[in-house]
């Protein structure tokens, strides 16, 4: 529906492709099994920033799920994940490239007229996934452990208790001690024609944290905001603002982040053109104050091509100016090309991979440049057949000040090639 267009970022790589259904006589009517089989092949030629590391390796991905429905207010479901990164030396697999045969998720839904309620191993996605969402694009994408109730449709309530799943690649996944990642998301899809509004608000309260002056204590971060897109006759926006407050040990936390992005589709030209223009903000710490923290935490968001498609920086400490352009040759086949520009927001903050680690500690008296560099990427997706997703590109990296200046400086181009394949399997085969 539109509503629901309307709240997809579009540049994140949403899945694409029908699941192809097929019949198994043998299979309960109560039960569905689904798999997705995905591999893709990556070049990068400056791995871990060292000029002349030229990778090449095969990422594979296998989903497994089964889905059974024993009465009409039950519904349970377990997938399990392996993943690999063959080729790759292992000092430089990440945590998110490799999971040996694990549980992903494992949740019951009770389900009662517009009333749900999962219990268990599950995903959380909200709006354009830059706040909460699974990551898919990495090998092991993201879960939580936890509750979560639903309550309406196209105007609804989520309300959640939950923990992040941390990946063990050679042992049982699991989640850290107790609940610490809640919250409580609206979706308004009626108030607005053809847009959706999401006001939401999420804490995150972790027992032990070390503060920048060495203390231990406590972390309670809360974060408000709202996200808010439409599309109204070929223009279309998506608009994200969100504040954080609490406490990190013995800092307070005043901290922000945000993001515009608009843009205009031409359907009744050739190639379908469809220019759009974004600029991203998530602040810094200016560190004016050693008992305030400026920096922005970006939560658990779905990073890939956020600052573009090399996804060496996360939603903290950054600007971004980004431009693109999406071309439909035909149909089944879809192009992207863009070029980003990258700053820190503050100078005197450390810069900050896609998954929060610290890429380079700022010295005490700041970077001198706040340049991280410009990018150029191109992209393309290709649907055979329905059901088997080709996707294909190409992003490189020019370094700026801030990296050159600091043993970082090695430009990088990444290079991909990708295939994804899903299906599931039921007593009778069902339309999708």
């Amino acid at each position: 529906m539109a509503q629901e267009a309307a709240a997809r970022y579009i540049e994140y790589p949403q899945l694409q492709g029908k699941v192809q259904p097929l019949q198994l006589e043998a299979l309960p009517k109560w039960a569905t099994i689904d798999f997705q089989l995905r591999g893709r092949f990556e070049n990068q030629s400056s791995d871990d920033y060292i000029s002349g590391n030229g990778q090449s390796y095969l990422l594979t991905r296998v989903y497994g799920g089964l889905e059974i429905r024993p009465t009409k207010w039950l519904t349970g479901y377990i997938q399990f994940i392996d993943t690999h990164a063959l080729g790759l030396p292992l000092k430089y697999v990440t945590a998110n490239q490799r999971d040996v045969f694990d549980d992903r998720q494992a949740y019951l839904e009770f389900h009662f007229k517009q009333t749900k309620i999962f219990a268990g191993r599950q995903e959380l996605k909200y709006g354009g996934e830059r706040l909460v969402g699974i990551s898919d694009w990495t090998n092991n994408s993201r879960t939580w452990d936890g509750f979560l109730g639903r309550y309406g449709d196209n105007n609804r309530i989520d309300v959640f208790s939950t923990s992040v799943v941390e990946v063990h690649a050679s042992s049982l996944d699991k989640h850290g001690a107790g609940l610490t990642f809640h919250g409580a998301v609206g979706t308004i899809g009626t108030w607005v024609p053809h847009a959706v509004i999401q006001p939401f608000v999420f804490i995150k309260a972790l027992p032990r944290v070390q503060g920048a002056n060495g203390v231990f204590g406590t972390q309670t971060t809360v974060t408000p905001g709202a996200e808010f897109a439409g599309d109204f006759g070929g223009f279309d926006f998506d608009v994200l603002g969100a504040l954080q407050r609490g406490s990190y040990s013995n800092e307070s936390i005043e901290a922000a982040a945000g993001y515009v992005n608009a843009g205009y589709s031409a359907a009744h030209l050739k190639w379908k053109p469809r220019l759009r223009a974004e600029y991203d903000y998530a602040s810094g710490n200016p560190h004016t104050n050693p008992l305030r923290m400026g920096t922005f935490d970006q939560q658990y968001p779905s990073n890939h091509n956020a600052f573009g498609l090399t996804d060496l920086f996360g939603y903290q400490n950054i600007k971004q100016e980004r431009i693109n352009l999406d071309l439909t040759p035909v149909k089944h086949l879809s192009l992207l090309i863009q070029e980003e520009s990258l700053q820190v927001a503050s100078r005197f903050d450390n810069v900050y991979s896609g998954s929060a680690g610290t890429t380079i500690k700022a010295p005490t008296a700041g970077f001198r440049s706040g340049d991280l560099g410009h990018e150029f990427d191109a992209s393309g997706k290709y649907v055979f057949r329905d059901y088997l997703v080709l996707n294909v590109g190409v992003g490189h990296l020019s370094s700026g000040t801030l990296l050159r200046e600091n043993s970082h400086g090695a430009p990088l181009t990444l290079a991909y090639f990708g295939l994804t394949y899903r299906f599931r399997l039921d007593h009778k085969s069902v339309a999708p």
